[in-house]
Order: C-alpha cells, then sequence, then structure tokens
C-alpha cells in the first residue's frame, strides 16, 4: 500500500505518525521494550496524549530476531497464528552501552539507539543486514472521507476480497535497502523475479499464472544480502518493495499491530534453513513421486478402458510412469467432492485399482477440493452436524461459483476436520496413494468461523488447515515420508505438506516461464519442492512447446502431464515413428529414463532438503551469491547442489544461459568431452533431446541402472561421475535407500592426478568415471579405488 505523496508529503486522507524518539527502554532477561512517542519530547507538557508505540525485541530461535510494534494493545484479536517453533526458554544476549541497546540471538543482532533519534540496526556476524530510521515505524490511520468511499467500493467487491473496514487502521515498518540489493519471494509470484519496484499483495487468489495474483502468498521476502524477514501475520499484508520509498521495503497490515522476524544467516541458503527452522521443514515425499506422472486432464472423457489405455500406451511405448492421477470427473458432475466413485463410469473402484497397480506398477492419486456441493452425499451431513462456515445469521454460507450451492469445510471445527479426514482415510483403503488438493484461494471474508477466527485473516490460513488434515490423514494411512499431496494454494508453512504445483498455465513458452519464476519465488520462500502441468494447463500446446516443457518438467523436483479439455499423452502430439527421432513419445521417453537415472543424486537431494529446509529447484541467487550475475537470472535454475538446468524457451530451440566460475561438466554430452568453463554466457542450439544441464564443479554424480522403476538399487550397476574435481578439493555424495534411510557415503580427494574415492566396502558392482576425460574403472570390493589421471 502506498502513502507516500513523494518525499514529503503523505497522501491525502492519510494521517501517519512516526517512531520519532526512543522515550523509555526498559530490558529484561530475553528481551528489550522500547517505548517510542511519536514526537520529540522536551518538556512534560508533550507527554499529554498523542501516538506512541510499544516495541518489543526478543528471540525464540537462534539467528531470528522477533519485533512486535503495538497502538492499541486492548484491540481484540481473533486472528489464526502459524504454527511456529519457537523456543520460550531461549536467551538471547543483551548488552547496554551508554549510546545504544543491543540484543544479540547467534551472530544475528540488534541495536537500539538511545538519544532523541529513531535509529535500529540489524546486523549479522557485524555486517549490516537492514535498519529503521527517520520516518520507518509508523502508524497510519484513514480520515472518515476514505473510509466512506471504501465501504460504497465493497459493494462492487467478491466475496473473497479484502473486506472492508469503516475505521480502518495501519500499522507500518519501513526497512532501508542497500545500493544493489534485490528482494525475492513472497511465495509463488509470477510477476518479475526480483521484487524491487513492486507492490507485492498477500491475498490468495485463483487467477492463474498470467497476473499479480497467486495462489500462494507466503510473508516472507529473502535479500541478496543474506537476510530475510517473515511477518508473523496469516491475514493481508501488502508490501511496497523499493516503490513507494525506493531505498525501502515497506510492510503494512491493517490493524493496531504488527509482529515480524528478521532472520539472519551466513549466505542465502543459511537464511532459508534458519527460517524452516522457525516455520517448518519440508515432508519428505516417497521416492515414487519423483518419477514421472500422467493425468486424466480436467474435463476430458475417460472410464477405466480409457485409463487403461493411457497405461498400456505408456507401457508399449517403453516410457516408465510411476503415477496416474484421476481428476474432478473420477466423482459424479455437480457432487464434489463426495468422495464417492462415479459408478456408471467406475462401477468397480477398488477392484480396478487393484487391477491397475498390479498391471502397470503404479501408485494411485485422486483431486479433491475443501467444497460440498448441495448434490454431494456429505452435504446435509455436514449441515446438520456444523462442519460448514456460516453466515452472520447462522446460515451455511453458499454460492454457486464452481458447484452449484456448494458449501466450504470448517476446519476449525476438530469434527469436521475429522469428516473429512474419514474421506481421505477410505480412499486409501480403496487404494489411492496420494491426494490432489486443490482450490482453497476464494475463501469468504463475511463468514462465521466454528472457533471464532477473524475470516479476513483467515483468508490466507484456512489452505493451511485444509492441507494439514488431508496430509496428516494420507500420512496417517501411508506412514511418515510415504505420503505426497499436489496442492494449489499454500500460505507460511504450507511447506510441510508438499508437493505444491504451479496452478493454471497456458500451453505456450511465455507460460513455461512465468511457472518457472513463480517457482523459483515459491523455493526462496521456505518451500523445498515444485511442480507444474507440463504442456500447460489451458488450450493444447504445440509439439514444439510440449517437448520443451516435457525437458523442463522432466528436470523440475517432481513432473505431471495434465491439462483442461485435451489428454497430455505424448501420442496425441506425435506418433512415435523413426522417421521422426525426435517425436513427442521419444522425448518424453529421453527425460523420464534421465531422471530414472539420475535418481541417486535426486533422492539424496531431497533428503537433503526435508532436513535442512534448503530447497531442492531453487534460484541461482542462492547457491551463487557473490557472483552478480546470478542475482537476477530466472530462466536457468540449480535442481539439487550440483544440476544447472536452463530450459528452451523459445520456438528458436536457442538455450541462453550463464555458468558461474569453474570446470563444469555437460551431463548431457559424452562422458570424456573437455569440462566446459565458465564465468560467461553461452547460446546454444538444442535439438528436442537437448537441454542444457550442466554438473558444479567438484561434485560427484552418480547415474543409476534405471529400467522402469524408480525405486531400485541406486548403487548397483550405477555409474559414479565424478566431475570437475579441483587439486587438493575433497567431494562427497549420500546414497540413500528408496524405501528410505541412509545407505553409504562416497568420498572423492584429488591429491595432483591422483583421485582416491572411498566407499563401505561391500558385494555391489559399479563404475568410477571421471568426467572430462575417458577415464572409467571398476570399483574395488574393499572400499578403496585410486584412479591416475
Amino acid at each position: 500500500m502506498k502513502f507516500a505523496d513523494g518525499f514529503w508529503l503523505n497522501r491525502r486522507g492519510y494521517t501517519v505518525d512516526y517512531a520519532v524518539q526512543p522515550y523509555d527502554i526498559q530490558i529484561t532477561e530475553n528481551s528489550v521494550r522500547v517505548f517510542a512517542t511519536s514526537q520529540t519530547i522536551y518538556n512534560r507538557g508533550m507527554t499529554l496524549g498523542g501516538v506512541a508505540l510499544e516495541i518489543v525485541y526478543t528471540s525464540t530461535k537462534e539467528d531470528t530476531i522477533k519485533v512486535h510494534i503495538v497502538h492499541h494493545k486492548g484491540a481484540a484479536d481473533r486472528a489464526p497464528k502459524f504454527e511456529l517453533n519457537e523456543d520460550a526458554a531461549f536467551r538471547p544476549v543483551i548488552t547496554v552501552q551508554d549510546d545504544s541497546v543491543t540484543l544479540t540471538s547467534g551472530k544475528t543482532a540488534v541495536t537500539v539507539a538511545k538519544g532523541q533519534s529513531w535509529d535500529v540496526k540489524y546486523t549479522y556476524d557485524g555486517r549490516l543486514l537492514t535498519g529503521g530510521g527517520w520516518r520507518a515505524t509508523s502508524y497510519i490511520q484513514e480520515n472518515a472521507y476514505l473510509a466512506e468511499n471504501r465501504q460504497r467500493n465493497a459493494m462492487d467487491e467478491t466475496f473473497w476480497s479484502v473486506p472492508a473496514d469503516p475505521h480502518r487502521a495501519y500499522m507500518r515498518e519501513q526497512l532501508t535497502l542497500s545500493v544493489g540489493e534485490y528482494i525475492y519471494g513472497f511465495g509463488e509470484k509470477f510477476t518479475p523475479f526480483v521484487k524491487n519496484g513492486q507492490t507485492v499483495e498477500i491475498w490468495n487468489a485463483d487467477g492463474g499464472t498470467c497476473s499479480d495474483q497467486s495462489y500462494k502468498n507466503v510473508p516472507f521476502y529473502l535479500s541478496s544480502r543474506g537476510y530475510g524477514v517473515f511477518t508473523n501475520q496469516t491475514g493481508y499484508v501488502s508490501y511496497e518493495v523499493a516503490s513507494d520509498t525506493v531505498s525501502k521495503v515497506s510492510m503494512t497490515v491493517p490493524g493496531e499491530s504488527l509482529e515480524y522476524f528478521i532472520i539472519g544467516g551466513k549466505n542465502c541458503a543459511d537464511v532459508l534453513r534458519n527460517y524452516t527452522d522457525l516455520t517448518g521443514k519440508p515432508a519428505l515425499t516417497p521416492a515414487k513421486s519423483l518419477g514421472l506422472w500422467l493425468s486424466t486432464s480436467f474435463t476430458t472423457n475417460y472410464d477405466e478402458k480409457t485409463v487403461s489405455g493411457f497405461l498400456s500406451g505408456m507401457k508399449e511405448r517403453s516410457i516408465p510412469l510411476q503415477m496416474f492421477h484421476f481428476d474432478c470427473f473420477w466423482m459424479k458432475a455437480f457432487t464434489w467432492t463426495s468422495f464417492e466413485w462415479d459408478k456408471e463410469m467406475f462401477p468397480d473402484p477398488k477392484g480396478m485399482l487393484s487391477r491397475l497397480k498390479k498391471e502397470y506398477n503404479i501408485g494411485i492419486c485422486v483431486w479433491i477440493n475443501p467444497y460440498i456441493a448441495q448434490e454431494s452425499a456429505l452435504f446435509d451431513e455436514g449441515m446438520e452436524k456444523g462442519y460448514f462456515l456460516h453466515t452472520k445469521d447462522g446460515g451455511v454460507f453458499q454460492t454457486d461459483m464452481w458447484q452449484p450451492g456448494m458449501a466450504i469445510v470448517d476446519f476449525t471445527n476438530p469434527d469436521a476436520c475429522k469428516w473429512f479426514g474419514d474421506g481421505i482415510r477410505k480412499l486409501c483403503a480403496e487404494g489411492v496413494d496420494a491426494i490432489k488438493t486443490d482450490f482453497g484461494e476464494r475463501i469468504p471474508t463475511d463468514v462465521v468461523y466454528y472457533d471464532g477466527s477473524d475470516p479476513a485473516a483467515m483468508h490466507n490460513y484456512y489452505t493451511y488447515l485444509y492441507n494439514k488434515v488431508v496430509f496428516e490423514a494420507l500420512e496417517g494411512c501411508k506412514g511418515r515420508d510415504h505420503a505426497v499431496l499436489f496442492a494449489r494454494s499454500a500460505t507460511a508453512g504450507g511447506q510441510k505438506f508438499p508437493v505444491h504445483w504451479g496452478g493454471d498455465c497456458a500451453a505456450e513458452y511465455s507460460a513455461m516461464a512465468e511457472t518457472l519464476r513463480g517457482g523459483l519465488s515459491l523455493c526462496a520462500s521456505g518451500f523445498g519442492f515444485f511442480s507444474h502441468d507440463i504442456g500447460g494447463f489451458e488450450q493444447t500446446a504445440s509439439a514444439d512447446v510440449y517437448k520443451r516443457w516435457v525437458a523442463f518438467g522432466l528436470m523440475s523436483t517432481h513432473s505431471r502431464l495434465h491439462g483442461s479439455t485435451s489428454y497430455r499423452v505424448p501420442w496425441a502430439y506425435e506418433e512415435d515413428t523413426p522417421e521422426n527421432p525426435e517425436n513427442a513419445c521419444a522425448v518424453l521417453r529421453y527425460f523420464t529414463n534421465l531422471k530414472g537415472q539420475l535418481m541417486p543424486y535426486l533422492w539424496d537431494q531431497a533428503n537433503k532438503t526435508h532436513q535442512t529446509g534448503i530447497p531442492m529447484m531453487r534460484a541461482m541467487f542462492i547457491d551463487f551469491a557473490d557472483d552478480p550475475a546470478c542475482l537476477t537470472l530466472d530462466r536457468q535454475y540449480m535442481l539439487g547442489e550440483s544440476l544447472l538446468c536452463a530450459p528452451v524457451f523459445d520456438e528458436s530451440g536457442i538455450a541462453e544461459f550463464y555458468l558461474p566460475e569453474g570446470e563444469w561438466f555437460d551431463l548431457l554430452g559424452k562422458t570424456d568431452a573437455p569440462l566446459t568453463a565458465g564465468g560467461k554466457w553461452f547460446r546454444r542450439k538444442c535439438g528436442y533431446l537437448e537441454m542444457p544441464v550442466y554438473v558444479r564443479p567438484n561434485s560427484i554424480i552418480v547415474r543409476g541402472d534405471f529400467k522402469d522403476d524408480v525405486c531400485y538399487d541406486y548403487l548397483q550397476n550405477a555409474e559414479v561421475l565424478i566431475c570437475g574435481l579441483a587439486d587438493g578439493q575433497t567431494a562427497s555424495c549420500e546414497i540413500y535407500r528408496a524405501e528410505g534411510g541412509l545407505d553409504l557415503t562416497i568420498t572423492a580427494k584429488r591429491e595432483g592426478n591422483r583421485i582416491t574415492v572411498t566407499y563401505p566396502a561391500g558385494e555391489r558392482k559399479f563404475t568410477i568415471s571421471i568426467a572430462g576425460t575417458n577415464r572409467s574403472v571398476q570399483a574395488k570390493a574393499d572400499g578403496i579405488t585410486v584412479i591416475s589421471l
């Protein structure tokens, strides 16, 4: 929200009172409390009335500074709260000096100056992160004219819009930006990847991938200077990122208080580790979920015969499939959600799923949403037992948008949660393995919740409760590390319930690029995994776009073929013929097998993401923040620690990408091809069986002996590929068992022209190759293999 009218003035209709003087500073064992006045106090007469703010600095977790700002603390607070991993017993170090007070948590600190001027600085290990000074912290009130107009305009708003408030007040904080500093994150944002110059609103909406609306809004941003800011507000938050005031980031919330965390770290990856320590680590999805998924698509016609035709078609063309998804019409039209199969199309669902699993060795996913249509067999029960959101007069909130007469499940009601979870458990008993949790964005704000929650604050938070209920029910049936969702909506903490996909994108190159931007923004906001609709959701892509999207999709953490009005099987685009060796079937087969071969590496990286919170699919700046060229890149990414991927976004077939310093190995090229020197840009024309995928220097990539199931012995008959190992350097990789648990660690050390590779002794056979050379040897069973270059 913009309040400034240039540098000197505020916009007409607003009164802004700033924190001007730290009039009184009090110290407790774990906090610094500042009573800040909105003017400099020179005499007792100036203490009579006026706006004052109470600001408390504390820390409940190492390397996080918690800031709570309040005007009137007696205001009603019915907002739900994020589930944070705070430690009330944590004690920061507080140092009092003549001119300042410093609170230190780990290596992250806040320093508040004493005296008559407002000056706050945040540092990490002595390095300035950000801060606030003159005209930074403020309390803002609308005048009566603006409030009246807001009420009048509210008549034209939809039921899920930001609600009008006749007595609107705001709390705002402004944090400084350094020269050359870039801001990222805020959830899944499809606008330009670097957020400088943008207004960012945290308000979930079903707006596709081509606008400034977002399915997954997260009140967190990450700075290229190595810190993060998390606004602890489940409802609406507005950010002005170097826009209202070009040297600052402004965060504004409606109401009488604002709370945020400054999160420090030695680099951006460390910040995300600390942020997910606070908000939760991504769960580990099953290894099988990393393989190829195929969907029925949305409004297409399908029954068991159609599904079997798809699966047999993939098998006949030697395209290994791991998961199959039934979209909305597995249920009867007009009844969503009912948890009941359409018996006309699927007369024996349990038997069908059993047959499909036995014949094709696949997992099964089905679609749901948190809405109950009036035609659903569940509607009357939900209405009678109070399981739905209500109107203020006590009736059930209903709308005809999406499903006629649909109600919305109230997940603040524990009985409603169990009731909805019972539907998931019923599906699991029938043979379902995964759930696509669609929707959850258009949540009304003029309703009453079971627990009395503020509906405006619940609008974004609703999706957290929805996905949590489904994930926990699925986890209860399948076991820990064996539950997986395909979720569209999210907020902070939603990373605990993966996977999330990018929503409704068009079948064109521009949508493919905006999907990647959204995914990189989401993963810069604490989410570890990301997927998208290969080939685009709306319309039907050309074979050219489809094949390029296949390469991008299989080089994402999770890979799903899904569309709206047409099927996404590759033979719908091009038949598998020898006359066209780069046909759609051949391209999908090639990249599906590539991903299967990379499962030892990818599964290792998935486990690391689960353990650390550092995203598996991430923007270049997270790994290479010291390289200025990497700070704005949004058409390439790192897939785990060691693979750089640069999809083709143009019908010319030309990929433009940048390699940071070092000797990089072209993974899709020949093993003995020379390494590529980085530190510069490249333009490369690619066939459809090509995509720039480069291995980072000083890395080990294990390519497994993949056949048709991504769950296999990742070491037996594998190739251990040592890439760009410099003299005096050591590289290592871990191999996890597909069923779970660490299998072993492989380490390589180079001394001159000798590379010594160590691993646990054993009978499994594998080869060790040195990228960029023709050196390839069979690993010795005693656990030590020495290779001379």
